[in-house]
């Protein structure tokens, strides 16, 4: 599976797993950011136990780590690889581990109507006409890219 994700890599095509279209790493990334599982698409179930639910026996960190370490490995018979300068994938994602962790194992709980960034939500609740967003503070302190002055505009 990481070797089909990796191949528009390689082929220098895309630079980063989330930028290489048409594979199952953008589609579960993309589907990730929402707060989703990507539809048609085999489900991560966590750490085999018994017994074990249906899905591939590991989480989404592990592989989307997995996807940047091994693509960050230069090939002498491949044309490219991720540049060693690039921050780890969920650093460029803006994802925490400690967050993506805790959302793994608490989703269901803490969420039951809209999910994703803060201003994602607020927007659409206003196209929805709903006034309230039941997880909307754990949408800001999980789900938000932090503040800083780039994504920030000053009056």
């Amino acid at each position: 599976m990481a070797y089909v994700d990796l191949n528009p890599i390689r082929a220098k095509m895309a630079d980063t797993p989330e930028t290489s279209d048409h594979t199952s790493i953008q589609r579960r990334i993309s589907a990730a950011q929402d707060g989703r599982q990507p539809q048609h698409l085999f489900p991560f179930a966590g750490n085999p136990r018994e017994p074990m639910p249906v899905g591939l026996p590991f989480q989404l960190q592990d592989y989307l780590e997995l996807v940047d370490w091994s693509g960050r490995c230069l090939r002498e018979d491949k044309r490219g690889a991720i540049d060693e300068q690039l921050p780890p994938i969920l650093d460029r994602l803006q994802i925490d581990p400690r967050h993506w962790f805790y959302l793994n194992r608490k989703f269901e709980s803490r969420f039951k109507c809209l999910v994703g960034a803060a201003h994602s939500v607020r927007n659409a609740c206003q196209q929805l006409g709903k006034r309230w967003a039941q997880g909307i503070l754990d949408c800001e302190l999980y789900l938000s890219p932090p503040i800083t002055s780039q994504n920030f505009a000053f009056p």
